[in-house]
């Protein structure tokens, strides 16, 4: 029977929202795997970046319309995502990921994470189906299961691999093309764009091998 797969966008783009490699290598991966897939994102504002100048816009605009974009408007709004109708959940990653579904970005490990998006982790986790994360997305697991002792990658130690361990997780390098697995928490992360120039299809082999690892556990 095919698997079924949430996964939770955060807007579209790399500097405030979800990004869109990653998001497209995730589904193209789960695709592969003959996997059945929703999209969810959170109706929620945020302010929205110039990403020519890489400064404010002064737009406020919505998570889950912008997420829309890359689900091809086949998206639903956070609060339905119901973890018992799912084998596992997966969130791409970036700003938007350490803005929108928490403020990581801001706060590092004393962040506030968005209330549908923690209840989405601690149900997957108490159901014991495996929880994916990827880029800075790890860190927002970090925040929320970190007490547990996860164990997750951000790829290289760094200030931000710093502040997961002070959430109480572990963290372990990994190449951009490869990934980590805690098989007794169940969940799955791969380092994708924390490599700054990483080339695409490294992120993407990472993201393949990570899915097919979620999809082997679910």
């Amino acid at each position: 029977m095919a698997k079924k797969i949430a996964v939770v966008l955060s807007g579209c783009g790399n500097q405030d929202g979800a990004e869109i490699t990653e998001s497209v290598s995730t589904l193209l991966a789960l695709s592969e795997c003959d996997a059945n897939y929703q999209l969810y994102a959170p109706d929620m504002s945020f302010s929205a970046k110039n990403f020519l100048t890489g400064k404010p816009s002064g737009e406020t605009r919505n998570v889950l319309q912008e997420s829309a974009r890359i689900a091809r408007g086949q998206i639903r709004a956070l609060a339905e995502l119901d973890p018992a109708d799912f084998d596992a959940v997966i969130f791409p990653g970036c700003f938007g990921a350490a803005l929108n579904l928490c403020n990581w970005g801001e706060a590092g490990a004393q962040c506030h994470v968005q209330p549908d998006v923690e209840r989405v982790i601690q149900e997957f986790y108490r159901l014991e189906k495996p929880i994916g994360a990827i880029c800075i997305a790890p860190a927002l697991i970090a925040r929320v299961l970190g007490h547990r002792g996860v164990t997750v990658t951000l790829g290289k130690e760094s200030g931000a691999s710093a502040e997961v361990l002070k959430t109480g997780a572990h963290h372990e390098v990994c190449a951009v093309d490869d990934f980590i697995t805690d098989r007794e928490n169940r969940i799955v992360s791969t380092p994708a764009y924390m490599y700054d120039g990483a080339k695409p299809f490294a992120v993407y082999s990472g993201i393949r091998r990570a899915v097919r690892e979620i999809i082997e556990m679910a």
